[in-house]
């Protein structure tokens, strides 16, 4: 080093060095900036720019040679050779062009290294040709020392210099490149000349053809001006060049931020340029984000395929993910190949399809989980259930009282009201992993997982009823709650979502059965009750396709006469294995589940049928459901039958109770209307044991009232049932409306009924139900006691 710093210093003149410097510098710069264009060029403006760039190079390393060698001041005259000068110029430019070719070709590590290390021997073989060149009389002795470090020197920081001037990241990788590749020329220049030892020889002569100083000043000052002119033609190429690729850069920018998708253009996986839509959604400034590798900015979930899209999150700067979907595009930009990538935001999309499968797992009027959800939730929790040891895991199935009564009464919006009141009062009990689902209609369910103890089920179905009684302490009528519950355990009960289901429905069942707005939990004693229920129902629904139903008729007689004035139609159901079941077993039922509607046709039509075919013109009396008189065709199908049996429509007439005019008093009303202006009579059954008796019979004009047999049994020895009956018979005759006592059993309650003027009676006293073949045995009786009556 101190022979190296003493061949600079003490051996050449400073300012000249400087001078070699500066040159070195400008021709270095100048060609770092070139290699960007042959980088960029085209296949046929490809060698047109390697040669501006080598020569760039060439004359730099040649022009810094010959320049310090002016600098070198020996103590003896000095010479060059023409030949040797020229060649070692040529060489220049010939190896460090082909040291740029090899750069270039390809954008990787290796070739960058390889391209500069032949730069750094096209800067060794210059000097070395260049020394061979300089002529003194003596000879020069080498160091091979040093000449083997000049030879790593350029070498080495010619690699260098490239490998940092075609780096895609390096801000300032001009400025380093261009001060690396004069270190190289320059290092290699001074550590070379560090190694030779001039040994004068008096008898050595410099040739006459040899260049003089003067002479290589000229050249020297030629091969500047050529460095200089190369400098501004690589400054205005990089203005002009500058200019078109704003104008070009800002023209896509433009495009790309008119969409509405993140677009990105990357080259080899590193970011270029992005529109706005994109820098929105990284949250990244554009300044930032290039330079960076796509995949830092986007994580894919899957392997890029070009043209089709796959889902990704963008890593945001605050560290957030979005989610988005790319799609891979390449294109040419700027003459070479980039790959486009188009980023759509998902979040609106996620969000849908959230929404949509909220919408498909809840309830749209109470925002509960549905069915599907809890069916989900229900095996979830038992699969949870069935490892585990000491816990419980509890179901709860709410069935609303009389939730139809609200809804004919005070409309559907009063029901939608309730069910919402219901869904918040019953939520508000539970707990956040308790579950509460709405399964259609008035049913509900409660999922109650990790219980400690199955008594504590029992509780919270308590604690519901509580805040139903609460809530109805300040609710007007409209919004009176009650609920039935039944509750079953698993897996005291059951260890399978099924039959928990099923044991928690015959709970609720029974709670219903013993009077409502209570709770039961799940015995086994409940279900052959439930299962004996459910098969009557079933074959309830098969009864008239099997003919096991049948019709026994009651006589109605006058009590001053004996005549029968008509029969009561009473329904029989004769089952082939338990034989005769009540009507007040199995009428409840068919009302419960709908098939009241058609036996209840079915017994119109049969009573129809046979008073068509009795002797006499007596009527035929028919009760009627509340179902059936709700119907929406009801008038209509009496009106058919009518045509179809033949009978008269005096002769038919059809009792109605109070509870049916109740329920919806305008629909019951206009259906009564239509049938009275058919010509069917209709009678107020049960009179008495309804709502707002009076005001029934100031709203609809009744043709008869039957009072209920409950008042005729006791009304000879019960004084306020003979009050009863008595003003009834005095409304009767107020209205002139016949009245009919049903249940008349003993002489002593037709003996009071005759004294109190009561026109019409009916009971095993005066006849009991007999089947259709007894009716003209009945018919004759009467008119024997009629005729005896008058003699």
């Amino acid at each position: 080093m101190l022979t190296i710093y003493n061949c600079v210093v003490n051996d050449h003149d400073l300012k000249l060095v400087f001078l070699a410097a500066i040159i070195c510098a400008i021709s270095a710069l100048t060609a770092v900036k070139l290699l960007d264009h042959v980088r960029h060029a085209s296949r046929k403006a490809r060698y047109s720019w390697i040669g501006l760039t080598a020569a760039s190079i060439g004359f730099g390393i040649w022009a810094t040679h010959f320049v310090a060698m002016l600098a070198f001041a020996p103590a003896l005259p000095t010479a060059y050779d023409a030949v040797l000068t020229i060649l070692s110029l040529a060489v220049a430019v010939v190896i460090t062009g082909v040291g740029v070719a090899v750069a270039t070709s390809r954008d990787t590590r290796d070739h960058h290294l390889v391209g500069g290390s032949i730069i750094g021997a096209g800067i060794a073989s210059m000097h070395f040709i260049g020394m061979a060149a300089f002529e003194v009389p003596g000879a020069l002795v080498w160091d091979q020392r040093f000449v083997a470090v000049a030879l790593v020197v350029a070498v080495a920081l010619g690699a260098l210099a490239l490998h940092v001037a075609l780096a895609r990241r390096h801000r300032t990788r001009h400025l380093t490149a261009a001060l690396v590749l004069t270190l190289a020329i320059c290092g290699l220049h001074f550590t070379a000349m560090a190694a030779v030892t001039i040994q004068p020889d008096a008898l050595a002569s410099i040739p006459a053809s040899s260049i003089s100083s003067t002479w290589l000043a000229f050249g020297v000052a030629c091969a500047a001006f050529t460095i200089l002119l190369f400098s501004a033609i690589a400054l205005w190429i990089d203005i002009r060049d500058l200019r078109r690729s704003r104008d070009e850069e800002q023209r896509m920018r433009d495009l790309v931020n008119a969409a509405v998708e993140g677009l990105v253009v990357c080259r080899d996986g590193i970011v270029v340029t992005a529109n706005a839509s994109f820098i929105s959604m990284a949250g990244i400034p554009l300044a930032d984000m290039t330079g960076l590798r796509f995949g830092a900015i986007v994580a894919l979930d899957a392997l890029a395929i070009p043209n089709k899209a796959v889902e990704a999150s963008i890593v945001r700067a605050d560290a957030t993910r979005l989610p988005v979907e790319v799609i891979e595009r390449e294109i040419d930009y700027d003459g070479t190949p980039h790959m486009v990538y188009a980023v759509r935001d998902l979040r609106e999309r996620r969000k849908a399809e959230a929404d949509i499968r909220h919408l498909a797992m809840h309830d749209a009027l109470t925002d509960l989980p549905n069915r599907r959800a809890f069916n989900e939730r229900l095996e979830l929790e038992i699969e949870a259930h069935r490892g585990s040891s000491g816990r419980h895991l509890a179901l709860l199935c709410l069935d609303l009282d009389r939730f139809k009564e609200v809804n004919d009464l005070f409309g559907h919006a009063a029901g939608d009201a309730m069910l919402q009141k219901v869904a918040a009062c019953a939520g508000s009990v539970l707990k956040r992993d308790q579950m509460l689902a709405r399964l259609g209609g008035d049913e509900f369910a409660i999922i109650l997982p990790n219980l400690a103890e199955a008594a504590q089920a029992t509780q919270i179905a308590q604690a519901i009823l509580c805040a139903f009684h609460e809530r109805n302490v300040d609710a007007n009528n409209e919004g009176l709650m009650s609920t039935s519950i039944g509750v079953a355990v698993c897996p005291d009960d059951a260890t399978d979502g099924e039959t928990l289901v099923s044991y928690a429905d015959t709970a609720l069942y029974c709670a219903k059965s013993d009077g409502r707005n209570t709770w039961r939990q799940f015995d086994n004693s409940m279900g052959q009750e439930v299962r004996s229920r459910r098969i009557m129902e079933h074959e309830l629904r098969h009864a008239i396709s099997r003919n096991e139903l049948s019709l026994a008729y009651q006589p109605q007689k006058k009590l001053d006469t004996g005549e029968t004035i008509g029969f009561e139609a009473l329904l029989r159901w004769n089952h082939p294995e338990r034989g005769n079941i009540s009507p007040a077993v199995f009428i409840p039922i068919a009302e419960e589940n709908g098939t009241i509607v058609p036996i209840g046709e079915w017994v119109l039509d049969k009573a129809c049928m046979d008073a068509a075919r009795w002797s006499e013109d007596v009527i035929v009396a028919v009760n009627v459901s509340a179902v059936q008189l709700h119907t929406r065709d009801f008038a209509q199908t009496v009106h058919g039958i009518l045509l179809k049996s033949g009978l008269a429509p005096s002769r038919l007439e059809l009792e109605i109770t109070e509870t049916a005019l109740v329920r919806d008093m305008n629909r019951a009303l206009a259906t009564l209307r239509r049938i009275k202006a058919l010509g069917v009579k209709v009678a107020m059954d049960d009179f008495g044991t309804g709502y707002s008796s009076l005001s029934n019979l100031r709203a609809f004009p009744f043709d008869k009232i039957k009072i209920d047999a409950s008042f005729i049994r006791s009304v000879d020895t019960n004084q306020q049932a003979a009050t009863i009956v008595k003003a009834v018979l005095g409304i009767g005759r107020g209205l002139g409306l016949p009245v009919l006592a049903e249940g008349v059993e003993t002489s002593e309650e037709l003996a009071f009924l005759s004294q109190e003027f009561c026109q019409i009676g009916q009971g095993y006293l005066l006849g009991r139900p007999a089947p259709l073949d007894g009716v003209e045995e009945t018919l004759s009786s009467g008119r024997a006691a009629v005729a005896a009556s008058a003699a």
